[in-house]
């Protein structure tokens, strides 16, 4: 062995003794764990086996048609603050200074009007085809008792009723709703019906101990959303 044959297998010698040696790597053929393989497995045959399909038909969707709704008019209860009131009030003032029969007519309600001469005389009632001719009828009603004589009031409406109306009307009277307005009285002024109403009254003169005070109340109804009149009652000082 020469010289240069002996120093490379020396030095393959030295090399050798040290390498530190790791434990080899897992060879190729190692496999994942049995469980594994098996739920997969499993999983997979499960898919594959069984098809899969729509348990019921699809939903049919039907459009809806759009709906129009047009809400009622509303209904006016509260006399006191419509002003249609207001316009009746005034109507029925120019019907009575005028002697306007057609006029009158249109604001009796059509469930008539009833009037009465006074508080607890006869009631009259005319529909609203009557109150045409209220003015130029001679018909003799009779209104009931007068206070202190006791003698019926007899005679037609235009010689009876409008007078007193046209008296007040040409007076400086206040309006006031929903409540009797009246002046000292010998007995107890209430209003008879059950529905709204407003006093016309005129409180009487300082000469007279304003004793003439005096009160016309207007029966008032909504038909069809506008105020027409059932009732007129006189009120005054009775002896």
């Amino acid at each position: 062995m020469n010289i240069k044959t002996f120093s490379i297998i020396a030095g393959f010698v030295f090399l050798t003794g040290c390498v530190t040696v790791y434990p080899p790597p897992p060879t190729p053929t190692e496999t994942a764990p049995a469980t594994e393989t098996i739920i997969a497995t499993e999983t997979l045959s499960a898919l594959t086996a069984t098809p899969i399909s729509p348990t019921s038909p699809p939903e049919v969707f039907t459009a809806i048609p759009t709906l129009t709704f047009t809400p009622p008019p509303p209904v006016l209860s509260n006399i006191c603050a419509d002003l249609q009131v207001f316009g009746l009030i005034e109507s029925l003032k120019s019907a009575m200074l005028t002697s306007n029969g057609e006029l009158l007519s249109s604001l009796v309600s059509p469930n008539d009007m009833e009037v009465r001469y006074v508080r607890n005389g006869n009631p009259i009632t005319y529909t609203s085809e009557k109150a045409k001719f209220l003015f130029v009828t001679t018909f003799d009603a009779n209104w009931g008792p007068q206070p202190g004589s006791g003698e019926d009031k007899i005679g037609p409406f235009h010689v009876v009723i409008v007078p007193s109306l046209v008296e007040i009307f040409n007076q400086p009277y206040t309006l006031h709703c929903d409540e009797l307005k009246h002046g000292g009285a010998t007995y107890e002024p209430q209003w008879d019906y059950s529905g709204d109403f407003y006093s016309i009254y005129f409180s009487g003169t300082e000469a007279n101990g304003n004793l003439d005070w005096h009160t016309w109340a207007i029966g008032i109804e909504y038909v069809n959303n506008k105020p027409y009149i059932y009732a007129l009652v006189q009120f005054f000082w009775e002896p």
